[in-house]
């Protein structure tokens, strides 16, 4: 009778109840389906916004503003919007009306210029942070990295003041003038010399973190057959450390490839517009009576795309490293 009454409160138990136990006896169903519930959230969350792109950009002008996007079916709104009409003209007028290769293509230079100022510094000092025992390190790396918590625009003043040229270094506490700076506004390197000093202390944090853990023997290697410290840095511990290169580079890259803000309070005179990035290009769209948002939309598409390319890009030459790296050792 005991069994009885045991096997009907079993049966009687809940779904929740009965997914506990099998989640108690089956971990890995359980993993599998966190796994599954992050990956969809993620691609929603990433997805929805060029998606919402794409149907602004396909959407002819004279239809943006005629309702709803959400169509209906049976009388219910389904939350996913559709596109009225299709017009891919867009994407060909953005480079007519505005040079927008161009600002691309400003874009991409100061990427690639500040990637390799900061790669090269910040490889220097994750050399020293990582590798090198000195009285104060910690310090010294919590105050490169205190630099980081300002916001930029806390930097703005002295910098315009500094790059226009018109107000000398001088002594701390003092009136001693020291130098003038040259005049750097409204020149490309008003903004690489902001966008190096603020991306350098997460570089410099990255790469300590993987210089650090490549054994001392590898380089003492190198050492032992003539290489000098550079030489091994180069040539031993960057190549072994290339997620940690390959992170910095790109998380650097993608950050000046978007930037805005410093390009647009340095450059001041209607002659320094052309070194203006490519949010600037798609701002141009924008006139003072007059907002083209599909031609916004395709440009932000068409912009979006050469950083994509590159991380697909730098993915595969990470794990391609890393094999040969592995072969080789």
């Amino acid at each position: 009778m005991a069994t009885t009454t045991q096997d009907q409160d079993q049966g009687g138990d809940g779904p929740l109840a009965r997914w506990t136990q099998s989640a108690i006896s089956n971990p890995g169903k359980v993993y599998r389906a966190l796994f599954y519930a992050a990956m969809i959230f993620f691609l929603v969350t990433t997805l929805f916004p060029f998606y919402w792109l794409l149907v602004l950009a396909i959407t002819p002008e004279g239809n943006l503003l005629a309702g709803s996007f959400l169509p209906q079916i049976a009388g219910i709104t389904i939350p996913l919007p559709t596109p009225k009409g299709f017009n891919p003209e867009a994407f060909v007028s953005v480079f007519e009306q505005v040079p927008f290769h161009l600002y691309m293509l400003n874009s991409f230079a100061l990427a690639v210029t500040t990637t390799v100022i900061v790669l090269f510094v910040a490889s220097l000092a994750g050399y020293v942070f990582g590798r090198l025992r000195f009285p104060g390190r910690a310090l010294l790396m919590l105050g490169i990295l205190a630099i980081s918590y300002f916001p930029p625009a806390a930097f703005v003043i002295p910098l315009f003041q500094a790059f226009a040229g018109n107000a000398p270094i001088t002594v701390p506490f003092t009136d001693i003038p020291l130098f003038t700076p040259p005049r750097l506004l409204n020149t490309p390197g008003s903004m690489v010399l902001p966008f190096s000093a603020l991306f350098m202390p997460l570089s410099i944090f990255i790469l300590t973190t993987f210089y650090g853990q490549i054994p001392d023997g590898l380089e003492d290697a190198a050492r032992v057959e003539g290489t000098t410290r550079l030489g091994a840095l180069f040539r031993v511990i960057m190549p072994l450390s290339a997620p940690g290169v390959a992170t910095a580079s790109v998380l650097t890259f993608i950050a000046v490839y978007n930037e805005y803000f410093f390009s647009s309070i340095m450059a001041t005179s209607p002659e320094a517009s052309k070194w203006s990035p490519i949010v600037g290009g798609i701002l141009s769209y924008q006139t003072q009576y007059t907002t083209q948002y599909n031609l916004m939309a395709a440009a932000s598409i068409v912009g979006v795309l050469p950083v994509v390319i590159l991380v697909i890009v730098a993915q595969e030459r990470i794990v391609s490293g890393l094999t040969s790296g592995a072969l080789k050792e």
